[in-house]
This record gives structure tokens, C-alpha cells and sequence, in this order.
């Protein structure tokens, strides 16, 4: 199998790279990106300049590159369309042309917020926010297209997350952690990802519907994530419960529960607890 990966410096994909690397069933690695670390040179505010040879001899497409951050795509919409869309679109077309299969990183901001609302893979999505309605409109492009899947995620846990580093951070410097309530997503792993990709990997054509939830079975707030650090920390972190100001939920909802009808069903993942996941993924952290 010959992977392109798309996006290949960024968060996910460092870990991504790792498992291509220890499968015995992956030939070629071809790392796509906008940085002198990657193999091939990608700006997708100009996909049209790429040259597409090189996915000539390539089977299966991840496509991870994007400008993910809610607040930066509202500030700058016109550009970030521009990447997360028009140059994305654009590329994934090229692709599939060639042949490749495609499989694209979409987000549980899709769905948009309707309170109460638990959102499956058959749910309407109704984006509200800048940065949702950029990942719609990829799923849309390609809606039907038996070469083209979207994951959607869900937030995702890692040791070296975001929100993990900073509470880590301040337990070096015997500081509080703010912690915003509330704001609960179906928190996953990086493993869980992962894992995700390599069955698609290996399942593609396996799986019909177009689109898979990656997300946890229970709803997880921050005060949660920083409930189970504590229990695995030698020294305890103190932290603050804090409401937000209003503008923080301006380009996320305060809460999105998203579940997948198809993780168990194809046998894709484990199906164990949230405290199982987390463990797993913060095991290897030092304080």
C-alpha cells in the first residue's frame, strides 16, 4: 500500500507517520505539506500548482491539512476558505482522478448546536460556525463518491493535546488550572485515530456510508480530563472552575454529543471506557 499523507506535520499526522512506518503492509510513505520536512511541496491556496504526478503510483490518500482552529477561521474566513475549501476540494478531486482513495478528517462541528441533540451519522448537519461549515462543504463536494470517506472527530486526547500541556505546565509551576464549564464533547483518543485509519487502511471499500463519528461513548466535560490526570499524577493539580466569556461559544458550541452507529458494528475499535482511553494515552507523561 502507498500513502499519501496530507498535512504531514501536523498534530494527528506526527502519530499517523509513526504506525504507517511499523506496518509491514505499507510500502511508500509520500509526506504532502507546505513544510521543508515533507517530501512534496502543498500550498493550497494554490492546489492548482501541485504536481499531481506524484500521486501517480499512490493507492490511499489521508488527507489531515487544515486551519483547524475555530476562532482563526472566523477572523480570517475569505483565507481559510480558501485552504479548507476551495484548495481542498480542488486537490481531493485530483486525487480521486488518479485513482487514489481518499480519506478526508472532518470535525463534529458539522452538526451545528441543537440543544439536547445527539448526532449520529445520519444527522442533517446544520454548521453554524465558520470552521463547521468549511468540513460540511468538503463532505458535501464528495457526498456519494465510494472513493471519498470522512472521519469526524470529536476532541481528542493525547498527552500532548493542548489543554493537556497546559495543565501539565501549570503543575511544574504549582499554578491553578482554569478550567471552562461548561464544554463537553465525546472525547478520543489519538490511538483510537489511529486505529481508525489503518482499519480504512486495510477495510476500505468494507465500509458504505460515507461518513464515520469517531468519537467516546460517554459525554466528557474538562473538569472530567482534569478529574482523571489526578488520578494518575503524583502531585495533585488544583484547578478553578470558570464560565467562559460568551465569545468563547461564539465559534464552538458548549457542548456537541456526537456517537457512531458503525465503530462497534465493523469492529473498528474496542469499546471501552473513557478512563481506559485516557490512561492509555497519558501514560508515558513525566512531572
Amino acid at each position: 500500500m502507498n500513502i499519501a499523507l496530507v498535512g504531514s506535520t501536523g498534530y494527528i499526522a506526527s502519530f499517523l507517520l509513526k504506525r504507517f512506518m511499523k506496518e509491514a503492509s505499507v510500502s511508500q510513505i509520500l509526506k504532502i505539506d507546505q513544510n521543508e520536512t515533507a517530501d512534496v511541496f502543498l500550498d493550497l491556496c494554490h492546489a492548482d500548482k501541485f504536481d499531481y504526478t506524484k500521486l501517480n503510483n499512490i493507492d490511499f490518500v489521508v488527507f489531515t491539512a487544515a486551519v483547524s482552529g475555530p476562532d482563526k477561521c472566523a477572523a480570517d474566513f475569505d483565507v481559510c476558505w480558501k485552504i479548507n475549501v476551495e484548495g481542498t476540494i480542488s486537490f481531493i478531486h485530483k486525487a480521486l482522478d488518479k485513482g487514489c482513495r481518499v480519506l478526508f478528517f472532518s470535525s463534529d462541528a458539522v452538526f451545528g448546536n441543537i440543544p439536547g441533540h445527539i448526532y449520529t451519522e445520519e444527522s442533517e448537519t446544520k454548521a453554524t460556525t465558520p470552521y463547521g461549515r468549511m468540513k460540511k462543504a468538503v463532505e458535501d463536494e464528495f457526498r456519494g463518491n465510494p472513493y471519498f470517506k470522512a472521519i469526524r472527530l470529536s476532541y481528542v486526547i493525547s498527552a500532548n493535546d493542548r489543554f493537556i500541556k497546559y495543565c501539565l505546565c501549570c503543575v511544574q509551576k504549582n499554578e491553578r488550572v482554569d478550567v471552562f464549564h461548561p464544554f463537553y464533547r465525546n472525547c478520543i483518543g489519538v490511538s483510537d485515530v489511529v486505529d481508525v485509519v489503518m482499519w480504512f487502511v486495510e477495510h476500505f471499500d468494507e465500509y458504505k456510508p460515507d461518513v464515520l463519528n469517531v468519537a467516546g461513548k460517554e459525554f466528557v466535560s474538562r473538569v472530567r480530563i482534569v478529574d482523571e490526570l489526578n488520578r494518575i499524577l503524583d502531585k495533585e493539580l488544583e484547578y478553578t472552575v470558570s464560565t467562559p466569556k460568551s465569545d468563547f461559544f461564539e465559534n464552538r458550541p458548549k457542548m456537541t454529543q456526537m456517537k457512531s452507529d458503525f465503530l462497534q458494528k465493523y469492529r473498528i475499535l474496542e469499546d471501552i471506557s473513557f478512563t481506559e482511553k485516557f490512561q492509555k494515552e497519558i501514560k508515558e507523561i513525566n512531572i
